[in-house]
């Protein structure tokens, strides 16, 4: 799918555009103008996820949001290697095909991991963070459903054959009544509707390394010992607190990584935060992007 149904226009209503990536087409959204804020969406999610924060910050700054390859409306190769260092370098090759500098991140889920792992390659790019329930540092505890999720003849049946764990997270991870109306689940699911359409759902839940011989392991040690860096950037974190993954314990270890980041706890909000929380989620932003200019 490269582009949107008619049925999703009102609900995203902006201009695809793709980059060349030695012959995959990497989708993203480039709207507004002024200072660059670049968002990164997780699994099972796309760019659609953003869809309220765009509408609300491209009045004032360019927003540029990408859809990882395999994911939204950018290419879903079957044979590809869909790995924490592959999408670190689309990210580059993106950032770098468009010439930002002064970037903040806004980032959750795998966005953090692959938006700090850019960060760590190219710290002086970087001015600002927004995060959003996720993580980019190694704990050795996953949810036992992620770990059934991953292994290759049930994940293949539960994520990619009856697409179960798309389905499962539009009621789970957004936790606020009301909010995941039938419109929305449809915008959600749009660009997984085949099984090879779920390529990288399950390729991203098997990239979780689960211990020290995972292969992505190492890399995520190494994005670890950068965050240091980072502490003295202005830091805004935006925390759902009834997320059944990226728990509390996840919040506070950022907050140990960044003591003086502003923190915005939602108690009642899930792991889809944007989603349940976004009419407090936009004037917080407009208001951290507005103290700390770059």
């Amino acid at each position: 799918m490269i582009a949107p149904p008619a049925s999703l226009r009102a609900l995203y209503p902006f201009e695809s555009r793709f980059l060349d990536l030695g012959g995959l087409r990497y989708h993203y959204l480039d709207e507004g103008r002024g200072e660059s804020i670049v968002m990164l969406h997780g699994n099972p999610t796309w760019s659609f996820y953003y869809r309220r924060l765009i509408l609300a910050l491209s009045h004032n700054y360019r927003v540029i949001v990408p859809d990882h390859v395999g994911c939204g409306l950018s290419d879903k190769p079957r044979t590809y290697g869909y790995t924490l260092e592959r999408h670190i370098a689309n990210l580059e090759a993106l950032m770098a095909a468009l010439g930002l500098e002064k970037i903040t991140l806004v980032m959750h889920d795998w966005g953090g991991p692959i938006g700090m792992g850019y960060a760590v390659r190219q710290p002086a790019k970087v001015r600002r963070l927004v995060i959003f329930n996720t993580a980019a540092f190694w704990l050795p505890r996953i949810p036992w459903f992620l770990r059934l999720c991953r292994l290759p003849i049930l994940g293949s049946l539960v994520v990619r054959r009856l697409n179960l764990f798309t389905m499962l997270a539009l009621f789970v991870a957004c936790r606020r009544g009301g909010r995941m109306s039938k419109e929305i689940r449809g915008g959600y699911l749009a660009p997984y509707g085949s099984y090879a359409d779920r390529i990288a759902i399950l390729r991203f839940l098997q990239d979780i390394p689960v211990n020290a011989r995972h292969r992505t392991f190492a890399l995520l040690r190494s994005i670890e010992e950068g965050l240091k860096q980072f502490e003295g950037l202005p830091v805004l974190i935006i925390w759902g607190g009834r997320d059944p993954v990226f728990t509390d314990l996840f919040l506070e270890s950022w907050k140990r990584r960044f003591p003086r980041a502003a923190v915005k706890h939602v108690a009642e909000a899930g792991h889809y935060v944007v989603e349940d929380a976004h009419e407090l989620i936009i004037p917080w932003l407009d208001e951290f992007l507005e103290k700390n200019p770059v």
